[in-house]
C-alpha cells in the first residue's frame, strides 16, 4: 500500500476510534444511555421549545458573519454556504479544507472573487480564533466573581491570553509593516509548498505574495467593518452558550447545581481544546469535556443530567447542519434561483483584481495572478 493511501487510511480511522471510545466507553462512566434518554424524555415542550428556538437563534447568528465581512452577500446565501460547508466540515475527516472548496464553488458563482473569498476566511478565520482565546479569559473573570477558579480553568486563560497577545501582535504587524507581512508570506510559501508535496499536489507559485497583496484591502474592510464582524462573532459564540445553558436548564438542573458562571467556563475551556479539529466538529471531545467540567463533583443523578444536557446540546447545534447541509447543496445544484436572484438574469462572474501591485521589497507580481492561483488551488478543494 503507498505511503499517501496509508495516510488517509489513518487520517479516517485514528477520528473514528477516538469518536467510538469516547461514546462507548468513556460517557457511560457518567451516565447510562438508558438515564439520559429518561432525562430527556422527562422535560416539558416549553423547555423543549426554549431549546429550538436557541439552537435557531445561534444557527442564524452564525450566519451573520459571513454577511458581515462580505456584505454583497444576503443572509440566505449566507446560509446556504454556512449549513453546506458546515455538513462537510462535522462529518468529513480533514473536512474543513473540503469545506472551504464548498463554499468557494458557492461564493464564486454569486460575484464573489478569489483575492474577496481569500479575504472572508483570512478574517472571519482570524476573529474566529481570537474569540476562542479570549472566551477563557473572559470565563475567568466571571468566575472569580462568584468562587475560587479551577486550576484547568486559569490555566487555559493563561494560555488563551498568551497566545491572544501573541496572535494580535502578528495580526497587527502583518497589517502595519510591509516587511513583516513579505516575510511572513514567504513562511507561508514554504508551508503551502510541503502540504502540497505530501499531498501529492503541484504549489501554487506566488503564495508569497497573498500576504502583501491582501495587506491593505484587509486594513480596509477591518476600518470600515471591523465593528461589525466583532459584534456578529460575539453574537454567535454567545448565542452558542446561551444553547448550552437552556439544555442544563431543559434537563432540570438549577443554578445551584450547575451556575450559569460554571457553563460558560465550561463553554470557553472547550472551545479553546477543540480549536485544533481532531475529530469532525470535534465530536467527541467536545461531549466528554463539557460533561467531565459540568458533572465534577455532582452526584450520581446530577451526572445523568448533566450527560443528558451536553448530548442534547451536542445534538441540537452538530447533527442539524448534516441534513441542512446536504439539502442547501441540492438546492444549490438543482434551484439557484431560490437562493441568488440575479437582477440581469445572467450569472454574474468573479471580480477580479486587475492592477499590479508593488513593494518595497520588489514585484511578487498583479493580484490578478495571485488570485489566479488562489482559485486554482480553491477550484481543486471543490473537486
Amino acid at each position: 500500500m503507498s505511503r499517501p493511501g496509508s495516510a488517509v487510511i489513518l487520517r479516517t480511522a485514528l477520528p473514528a476510534v477516538l469518536v467510538t471510545v469516547i461514546f462507548l466507553l468513556a460517557l457511560p462512566r457518567f451516565a447510562s444511555y438508558r438515564g439520559v434518554w429518561a432525562s430527556i424524555d422527562a422535560m416539558t415542550w416549553p423547555q423543549v421549545l426554549l431549546i429550538a428556538a436557541a439552537a435557531a437563534g445561534s444557527m442564524v447568528f452564525s450566519w451573520t458573519v459571513i454577511c458581515a465581512v462580505l456584505p454583497s452577500i444576503r443572509l440566505r446565501e449566507a446560509a446556504m454556504v454556512n449549513l453546506a460547508s458546515g455538513s462537510v466540515a462535522n462529518t468529513l475527516p480533514a473536512g474543513g479544507a473540503l469545506a472551504m472548496g464548498v463554499s468557494w464553488a458557492m461564493l464564486s458563482g454569486w460575484g464573489i472573487s478569489a483575492s474577496d473569498y481569500v479575504l472572508y476566511s483570512l478574517v472571519s478565520g482570524i476573529w474566529n480564533v481570537f474569540a476562542r482565546l479570549a472566551l477563557p479569559v473572559v470565563a475567568l473573570l466571571v468566575m472569580m466573581t462568584v468562587s475560587r477558579p479551577g486550576v484547568s480553568l486559569i490555566t487555559a486563560a493563561a494560555v488563551g491570553l498568551a497566545l491572544l497577545v501573541v496572535a494580535a501582535a502578528g495580526f497587527g504587524l502583518l497589517l502595519r509593516s510591509e516587511l513583516f507581512s513579505f516575510r511572513a508570506g514567504r513562511t507561508l510559501q514554504r508551508a503551502v509548498t510541503v502540504a502540497c508535496r505530501l499531498a501529492r499536489r503541484p504549489p501554487p507559485p506566488d503564495v508569497a505574495g497573498w500576504l502583501p497583496g491582501f495587506r491593505e484591502r484587509t486594513a480596509a474592510a477591518i476600518t470600515v467593518r471591523g465593528w461589525r464582524i466583532t459584534a456578529a462573532t460575539a453574537a454567535g459564540n454567545l448565542t452558542l452558550w446561551l444553547v448550552l445553558l437552556a439544555c442544563l436548564r431543559g434537563t432540570g438542573l438549577s443554578q445551584a447545581q450547575a451556575p450559569w458562571q460554571t457553563s460558560l467556563a465550561a463553554f470557553a475551556f472547550v472551545r479553546l481544546l477543540t480549536a485544533l479539529p481532531v475529530t469532525p466538529g470535534g465530536l467527541g471531545i467536545t461531549e466528554l469535556g463539557l460533561v467531565t467540567i459540568l458533572a465534577a463533583g455532582e452526584g450520581h443523578g446530577a451526572g445523568v443530567q448533566v450527560t443528558a444536557a451536553v448530548l442534547l446540546y451536542r445534538a441540537v447545534t452538530y447533527l442539524p447542519t448534516i441534513p441542512l447541509g446536504a439539502l442547501a447543496c441540492l438546492v444549490w445544484r438543482h434551484a439557484p434561483a431560490l437562493i441568488h436572484i440575479n437582477p440581469h438574469g445572467a450569472a454574474q462572474p468573479p471580480r477580479e483584481i486587475t492592477q499590479p501591485t508593488r513593494f518595497r521589497q520588489g514585484s511578487v507580481g498583479t493580484a490578478a495572478g495571485r488570485c489566479s492561483s488562489v482559485a486554482k488551488v480553491l477550484d481543486d478543494l471543490a473537486e
